[in-house]
């Protein structure tokens, strides 16, 4: 689904000054890595890897795994067509709402696709349908924010061996509530983790990702792997990111949920909203009168403000949008102009 996902700003004659559509922190310090590329762009010259073994070693060693139970990809997105390629035809079930290219990677390669909206829990003996081959789940979930809970992760994964389960922890790095990590993931032999370094550092034109999981797995989504799919570029990005940890740091993510909760606090004191409880640094908003798309058009047009018109996730309707908290002065634009929207109505 290329049309209606977030960052479309490319719609709108006025420029943007505030971009809360896409998950993705636009004030982010990217100066460090900005020189670092700048330095190695006469590497664009070459053919890259044809597969990124050295970035794959180095996020191994960064994650205590073998470079085999680590397969990095063109963002996680590519990641998500691989899993589909390999796995097809498969049954598949997706937790909803969420993410709309694990149905659309599914649907292609021939899988037959149901939506859960919720998860079995001690009552059902943590047990999925027996013809379920991959269930798919973002963790934390675009677009609502909620986190399942770890434990009850573990329970369903042991007691459905016949199931792969996908977990999608693209912002794992914008959450304090306890994930797997890849160190855990590779001790189950039916769990593929996806990772974004796109999202944890803000680079989305550069498109990397990438996915931890037992060997065996990872084979399967090696052998349908595009040569060169990952450019120089993207590569040189990654070696740097992770030599350079310190660029994204917990302190961060800390400030950056508490702006988050101040965001959803105010939008509340406007009224005429619902907003979501939500664990991570984006939200979603129900208005209570109006179309999200008609709000959408006038923060753009009026205000310089993009929001991402939520109406498209199965299961959501046309008064749904989200949001991801970006600057304290930026949030306050958002809100003002909310409140004016309303008063305007």
């Amino acid at each position: 689904m290329i049309e209606g996902h977030g960052d479309d700003s490319y719609k709108y004659s006025r420029p943007i000054v505030a971009n809360f559509s896409s998950n993705v922190y636009a004030r982010a310090d990217l100066s460090a890595l900005k020189a670092h590329l700048c330095r190695c762009i006469d590497r664009i010259g070459s053919y890259p890897e044809p597969e990124p073994y050295t970035l794959e070693a180095r996020l191994a060693d960064a994650c205590c795994l073998g470079a085999d139970e680590v397969c990095v990809t063109n963002g996680a997105t590519e990641a998500v067509y691989l899993i589909a390629q390999a796995f097809r035809p498969a049954h598949t079930a997706i937790l909803q709402p969420t993410f709309s290219e694990y149905g659309d990677a599914c649907r292609i390669h021939g899988h037959r696709v149901v939506s859960l909206y919720n998860l079995p829990g001690e009552r059902e003996g943590f047990l999925l349908p027996e013809d379920i081959d991959l269930l798919w789940l973002c963790n934390p979930n675009n677009p609502t924010g909620a986190v399942v809970d770890k434990g009850w992760l573990e329970k369903l994964i042991c007691c459905n061996p016949h199931s792969c389960f996908v977990i999608d922890q693209s912002y794992e790095y914008f959450t304090l509530q306890p994930l797997f990590s890849p160190a855990e993931a590779v001790r189950y032999p039916n769990l593929l983790l996806l990772h974004s370094m796109t999202k944890r550092y803000a680079i989305p034109g550069l498109r990397l990702g990438y996915v931890t999981g037992n060997a065996g797995l990872l084979h399967r989504l090696r052998v349908n792997r595009m040569p060169w799919s990952v450019n120089q570029l993207a590569i040189d990005a990654g070696l740097f990111l992770v030599e350079h940890e310190a660029l994204s740091d917990k302190g961060g993510t800390i400030s950056l949920l508490k702006e988050t909760q101040c965001l959803a606090e105010r939008l509340r004191a406007v009224g005429g909203m619902e907003v979501w409880p939500t664990e991570t640094h984006f939200m979603l908003v129900r208005l209570r009168m109006g179309k999200a798309s008609a709000l959408k058009d006038y923060l753009a047009r009026k205000h310089g403000l993009l929001i991402r018109d939520a109406s498209n996730f199965e299961g959501l309707d046309e008064h749904y949008f989200r949001i991801a908290t970006q600057s304290h002065e930026d949030n306050e634009l958002l809100v003002n102009a909310i409140s004016r929207w309303f008063e305007e109505e």
